[in-house]
């Protein structure tokens, strides 16, 4: 059982950190700690808090510490809240993990709010059809996450973890040939700065991305993370057009 360090910073935060020893953590590379920040405190009551993950960033030292700049990188964990009707309305799911088939919590989707965390909502079960990429904000009606219809039928969410740049490159042709540009800002017209529409692979370096089959963030939407993608079937497309991408950076 890990020993309990606590805490208190000259803000008045109080925080708990699950740790063992020092060499403990320069040893194991794999190890994760529990750090709970309370945010907002009246009196004796705590009104929020909030949870992270502590991971080491890389190339950073393997141990981690409640004061100053943590070596490590922070990761809020995630939590959605699905609804039956519009503006919150009717039966509701609450989820904070992937889940491949959402059918026996609910028949239909109609609103959420997204508390925390990035989240990959998908039209059918096993992580197939439509794509919509929701971050932190409340979504009265399904047209405000761009959605086709109603129905949401499998869920993935990508816990945030601060810092770090953002780099994309994309190709002309697949399996990295052809004209290739690298991007680290958001790009609303791809045939404007890329001179094609047609992005047949895909190298993201940094951070998470979303491409969207249209300009200006309309159209079929495409989760990416980092990795390769050799074709545009590796992202979830049926075609290799591309009308913009953005970084995503709010969770």
């Amino acid at each position: 059982m890990p020993a309990r360090t606590f805490s208190t910073d000259e803000s008045g935060l109080l925080t708990l950190l699950y740790a063992q020893d020092q060499d403990f953590w320069q040893r194991s590379q794999a190890t994760k700690s529990l750090f709970i920040k309370i945010t907002n405190k009246v009196g004796s009551a705590y009104l929020s808090i909030e949870v992270y993950i502590v991971v080491p960033g890389p190339g950073e030292p393997d141990h981690h510490s409640c004061r100053g700049r943590a070596p490590g990188r922070f990761t809020r964990m995630s939590k959605i809240t699905f609804y039956e009707d519009s503006n919150f309305q009717g039966r509701s799911y609450e989820c904070d993990a992937d889940c491949a088939d959402m059918h026996p919590h609910f028949s239909r989707c109609n609103s959420i709010k997204v508390d925390s965390g990035c989240w990959v909502l998908y039209e059918r079960p096993n992580y197939t059809g439509y794509q919509y990429v929701l971050t932190r904000g409340e979504y009265p009606e399904y047209q405000h996450w761009m959605g086709y219809n109603d129905s949401i039928r499998s869920c993935r969410t990508f816990s945030y973890t601060s810092g770090g740049p953002y780099r994309m490159r994309i190709y002309e042709r697949p399996n990295f040939q052809g004209q290739t540009m690298e991007f680290a800002e958001d790009c609303e017209s791809v045939q404007e700065r890329f001179r094609s529409r047609d992005v047949y692979s895909c190298n993201v370096l940094e951070g998470y991305w979303t491409l969207y089959e249209h300009p200006n963030y309309r159209g079929r939407q495409y989760f990416m993370r980092p990795g390769e993608y050799r074709k545009f079937s590796d992202w979830g497309a049926t075609c290799a057009t591309t009308g913009s991408f953005r970084r995503i950076t709010e969770f």
